[in-house]
């Protein structure tokens, strides 16, 4: 690193799109809480899945510099082996929307709601790692993002398994298990560089919440909601709020953060 890191708004597909975990719909790890009541579904979000210009063309006009933006991997591969490739395109027109405007575009190919055939234990699965590669592949074959990171938040991930209110019941090697993760996401992550390597892989520290003791060792920092969204990956604010089908700032302070 020889330069400030880039600091870059967060918009989460998964928050804000709508069509995930409802009836027939691609399911996330996220599934059983829903079903058991433990947390809320996005439902139809803020419906952006066909709405995303409008919203992009706002932070354009606002001199956002550029958002980090999520895909939803249980949209894209809602069952084992069958990839929507309409999904894909679309995604690819939103990022190619996007850079045309003159934002920066960071894809993030993997958020906290994997699909479901996955398994709530992904991360410890060896059997995994290959298909998170062939995953990130296929995206990126079609998406074309101005950089890359493979794991949204790898750090969560890993707290995860040792958070008290999101710990499997069983589980009795916490700290172990957790270390075991943060391994295997690295490794899945080089492994990934390695097989597409000609896209611009970034490191980043993300905190949607604001950017305080962030690192200084970092391509890119990740701070802030584009906007709010539903669900369990949804902010509690965002930088922008719609009003008869129309986006406006909400929080100055927050768009000047992240400004050119």
């Amino acid at each position: 690193m020889t330069s400030a890191p880039r600091t870059l708004a967060v918009l989460s597909g998964y928050a804000v799109e709508g069509g995930l975990d409802g009836p027939y719909q691609p399911a996330t790890a996220f599934s059983p809480r829903i079903a058991l009541g433990h947390v809320a579904a996005p439902g139809e979000a803020l419906d952006l899945w066909a709405h995303y210009e409008t919203l992009l063309d706002a932070a354009a006009d606002a001199g956002l510099a550029g958002l980090r933006l999520d895909v939803s991997w249980a949209r894209l591969e809602p069952r084992r082996g069958e990839r929507d490739e309409g999904a894909l395109a679309r995604y690819a027109s939103v990022v190619h929307h996007a850079r045309a405007r003159g934002l920066w575009v960071t894809l993030g190919l993997v958020d906290a709601a994997w699909p479901a055939w996955l398994g709530l234990e992904a991360w410890l699965m060896p059997w995994v790692a290959p298909v998170v590669v062939d995953y990130a592949a296929w995206v990126l074959s079609a998406v074309t993002p101005d950089a890359v990171v493979l794991f949204v938040d790898p750090a969560t991930y890993v707290d995860s398994y040792r958070h008290e209110n999101l710990v499997a019941p069983w589980r009795r090697r916490a700290d172990a298990d957790a270390a075991d993760v943060a391994q295997n996401l690295r490794r899945w992550r080089d492994a990934a560089r390695e097989r597409v390597a000609d896209v611009p892989w970034v490191t980043s520290w993300a905190n949607v919440f604001g950017e305080d003791d962030a690192p200084s060792d970092v391509d890119e920092i990740h701070v802030h909601a584009l906007v709010g969204g539903r669900g369990p990956l949804a902010s509690r604010d965002g930088m922008f709020e719609t009003s008869a089908g129309e986006w406006r700032v909400a929080t100055p302070a927050l768009v000047a953060r992240c400004s050119r």
